[in-house]
């Protein structure tokens, strides 16, 4: 072994790996990793119910699916919709994805509709969270983060957020930071149940 060529393969290894722990502090507190202004921040599973009388609507928004599909917010008003904001590089995201799916499995035969937003990702890095984890919902590619600003009025500012939509398009629920089957079927329940 040249010895020339191994300290500078080993410098570069250390530069590598700062860079990666670099951008997994930015997936915490501090930020996304995609850096371009759109602050993202973890949170910590916080709920924020809204009265029927003071929700707003989305506005119009639509995407393609990850299988190529596509899929508008209009579409779906008629039918209580959980948008869950992720991303594959997301360790909460991780964690609550199954805790999604199982509730998602639970409540479609309600009626009840789920739609994930991937952000700040790749599509194959996204497609291959889905086959992870056996996500059976769709979920939209939102490269240009379209989608999130739909809900400037109850925006999910933080990865993951989950926001539960009323019958008529509204936000009646955000949950920012992860959550967990617990927290969310009583949430989507008792949305569903409103008349």
């Amino acid at each position: 072994m040249n010895p020339r060529v191994s300290p500078l393969r080993a410098a570069a290894g250390v530069v590598a790996l700062c860079g990666l722990l670099a951008g997994c502090a930015g997936t915490g507190a501090k930020g996304d990793p995609g850096g371009d202004g759109n602050r993202f921040i973890s949170g910590d599973g916080n709920v924020q119910k809204i009265p029927a009388g003071e929700r707003k609507g989305p506005q119009s928004a639509s995407g393609t699916t990850l299988d190529g599909k596509p899929v508008s917010l209009a579409a779906l008003r008629g039918k209580v919709t959980v948008v869950n904001f992720w991303a594959s590089w997301c360790a909460p995201c991780r964690g609550e994805a199954p805790s999604l799916e199982q509730v998602h499995a639970e409540t479609k035969v309600s009626g009840v509709e789920f739609l994930g937003v991937n952000f700040k990702d790749s599509p194959q890095n996204a497609r291959a969270f889905d086959r992870r984890f056996k996500i059976t919902y769709p979920s939209v590619f939102d490269g240009s983060g379209q989608i999130g600003l739909a809900f400037r009025d109850v925006p999910p500012n933080a990865i993951p957020s989950t926001l539960i939509l009323d019958r008529r398009g509204r936000v009646a629920v955000r949950v920012i930071g992860a959550t967990t089957y617990s927290a969310l079927k009583p949430l989507v329940t008792a949305v569903a149940a409103e008349k």
